[in-house]
């Protein structure tokens, strides 16, 4: 037997004892696992129970193209909001919606939840290019407003919004859920507001995907409606750049773009990488459309944060490096020890601070110009990006 087999062997045998001890009743929460290189930590968080939250605010939702629109109300209505209703122009997206929400009325026209002055906050996930003129439109009725990412498209929309939300100081947040709803991300937050591994020095953020070209629609392959790659999915690596880096200022250094094997949908774009720097620190972003179907997850998504006292890797959706299921593992290695978290039990925070912000026009979930910061950021990787001239096909 090869010695490469048999140190995989020995691994993977190893981290299976440790995962069955970590999952015996009657255990602490610690349990420890041999790979034959020190040991390796395991922490389980504790299971948080989810008190419910009586309503302090009303919403409505506008456009639900993408399913992201899903998590957002439930988010919310977490955190302290009455969802009243909601308007489609697309009758089988709102029948499928309708059944989701039961409690939310059903509105003849968009006019009518925008009009509504039951309703403080709008939510959408309407077909991206028409997310920003939707979101000027709720801030002139008053409203604030939460949209899915991509929240901006072109930086000429970004300076409309811009305008219009210091006019109308209304609240403009899109929903970076990579962060906001993945409770690894959330752990790590914890870790690094805690200084567990020092000052940070870079992130490096890949966001690969699934594509499931059947059941796409057609603004999905058409880079004027969903704005290309980086500014698409891409947007999401930027809050996370500046989230750790704690940056309030950044550049980016290169960026390139390309369709690298889809040719028979030109107006696509399947793989970007950018190099971005803050005043607080480096970072590196990845995205692709290229996650094969045999993951069992829609993209092995991972963060890796380098501090000067140790670093931090996020594996997000999915963890390929242990026999059991799920994602939710936040690796962390310090000058003592490496420790391996367990994040599922956690609670997401993001709700009840949007709705605080809400309620009390703060800004705790996210800062209006840390919202912008990120889409400026994406937006200007998206738009200078080099063309790469590779075809796989």
């Amino acid at each position: 037997m090869k010695a490469s087999e048999f140190n995989r062997r020995k691994f993977i045998k190893g981290t299976a004892a440790a995962a069955g001890m970590a999952m015996l009743p009657g255990l602490a929460p610690e349990a420890f696992a041999d790979y034959g290189h020190g040991k390796i930590k395991f922490i389980e968080e504790e299971k948080k129970l989810i008190t419910p939250v009586e309503p302090r605010i009303k919403f409505g939702v506008i456009g639900i193209n993408h399913s992201h629109i899903n998590a957002m109300v439930d988010a919310v209505t977490r955190g302290g909001g009455q969802f009243v209703s909601f308007y489609a122009k697309e009758p089988e997206l709102a029948a499928s919606f309708a059944r989701r929400y039961p409690q939310a009325k059903l509105a003849a026209s968009e006019n009518a939840v925008l009009e509504d002055p039951s309703i403080q906050v709008i939510m959408s996930s309407i077909i991206p290019d028409e997310r920003a003129p939707l979101g000027i439109k709720v801030m002139r009725h008053g409203k604030d407003y939460l949209v899915d990412k991509p929240g901006i498209i072109t930086l000429e929309q970004l300076a409309e919004v811009r305008k219009v939300q210091k006019e109308t100081k209304r609240i403009y947040d899109i929903m970076y859920s990579e962060r906001f709803e993945n409770k690894g991300t959330v752990k790590a937050g914890e870790l690094v507001k805690s200084g567990a591994i020092g000052k940070v020095i870079q992130t490096i953020g890949i966001g690969p995907h699934q594509i499931n070209p059947r059941t796409r629609p057609d603004w999905f392959w058409d880079k004027k409606r969903y704005g290309g790659i980086i500014c698409d999915i891409g947007s999401h690596q930027f809050d996370q750049f500046l989230y750790f880096t704690g940056s309030t200022s950044a550049s980016v250094l290169f960026s390139e773009v390309g369709n690298v094997n889809h040719p028979e949908h030109p107006l696509f774009e399947d793989f970007a990488d950018v190099v971005v720097r803050g005043n607080n620190g480096m970072g590196y972003v990845r995205n692709d459309w290229f996650t094969p179907d045999g993951l069992g997850s829609w993209g092995d998504g991972r963060l890796t944060i380098l501090g000067t006292e140790g670093y931090i890797e996020v594996r997000k959706n999915i963890d390929i490096g242990l026999p059991q299921k799920g994602g939710n593992h936040v690796y962390m290695t310090t000058q003592k020890e490496t420790q391996v978290f367990d994040a599922n039990n956690l609670e997401l925070p993001f709700g009840k601070m949007f709705v605080d912000d809400i309620v009390n026009r703060t800004g705790t979930a996210m800062t209006q110009e840390h919202c912008f910061l990120a889409t400026e950021l994406a937006l200007k990787a998206q738009k200078n990006a080099q063309v790469i001239p590779l075809k796989l096909k």
